[in-house]
């Protein structure tokens, strides 16, 4: 079984923590919830493929996570907490 690795530029490590209040921890968290959603981020995947997924966090929130695969590793853009919307999509409402 592979490992599930996380790739993290320092400035959105920095980013998501101050302007959202999520740790790097929290969100790569998500990643472990049972029920994390994925879906293809059309509107973002012109140089490279990305995602958005939603998953419940270790903090118990539920996160909007935006993330691209490079060289194996997770590679997260953006965490936040998800919006009503979000969560009404990851609630399956």
């Amino acid at each position: 079984m592979n490992e599930l690795a996380f790739d993290w530029d320092q400035w959105n490590i920095q980013k998501n923590e101050e302007k959202h209040g999520i740790s790097s921890l929290e969100a790569e968290s998500t990643f472990f919830d049972k029920d994390f959603t994925i879906f293809e981020d059309l509107k973002h995947s012109e140089k490279e493929q990305r995602w958005i997924g939603y998953g419940i966090s270790q903090n118990h929130n539920i996160l909007m996570i935006a993330f691209t695969i490079r060289h194996n590793k997770v590679r997260i853009i953006s965490a936040r907490k998800a919006a009503r919307k979000e969560r009404d999509i990851y609630e399956g409402n």
